[in-house]
């Protein structure tokens, strides 16, 4: 059995609440919302900050740690929901779980490629593709199941378009957040 340095213990400590943090910024963040279909919110920002800021495996916990207090019922998903109806039941919900795979990505590209600035703002650019992709998939098996057959280009009317630039200007905010945050938290 190997036993904890004091250092050790204090990093798994601020690991903890780095995590905690973004995890509750998230929440913030979603809190923060236009209603429509989907609604606009400032999740996408808190998502990038905390994998750019955190690193690939914290950020990528503070978003597994948001999804699982919002999946137990804690309202910290858009509009104040929260439960699983919110993630499994809601048209939106594979977008919250494409944040998830988001910072998977992120993570990934981070392993691959380290944390230089072009590859940040590119991990940022493709999660940010899977989640369409993901949330886009989802949110048309969901809507047909319940309202009935809905073509392609409809969905990405209601779920993508309107959303790009206001993610790449999260994005652009995210990038300067980590610039100017990310050196005290490593």
């Amino acid at each position: 059995m190997s036993t904890m340095t004091a250092a050790q213990s204090r990093t798994r400590t601020y690991d903890m609440v780095y995590i905690a943090v973004f995890a509750g910024l998230m929440a913030i963040c979603s809190w923060i919302s236009i209603p429509t279909t989907v609604p606009f919110t400032m999740q996408t920002f808190a998502v990038f900050a905390a994998v750019g800021i955190l690193g690939g495996r914290r950020g990528t916990l503070a978003i597994l740690v948001y999804l699982l207090l919002g999946a137990v019922g804690l309202p910290v998903f858009a509009g104040f929901s929260g439960g699983m109806g919110s993630i499994v039941g809601s048209p939106s919900g594979g977008y919250l779980l494409g944040f998830l795979f988001s910072g998977l990505v992120m993570w990934g590209m981070e392993k691959l490629w380290g944390r230089k600035t072009l590859v940040l703002l590119a991990s940022m650019i493709v999660g940010l593709i899977v989640c369409y992709l993901f949330g886009t998939a989802w949110f048309m098996v969901v809507y047909t199941s319940k309202s009935g057959s809905v073509g392609l280009m409809a969905v990405l009317g209601w779920c993508v378009f309107p959303f790009i630039v206001p993610d790449l200007a999260k994005i652009a905010l995210a990038m300067l957040l980590t610039k100017r945050v990310g050196r005290y938290v490593q």
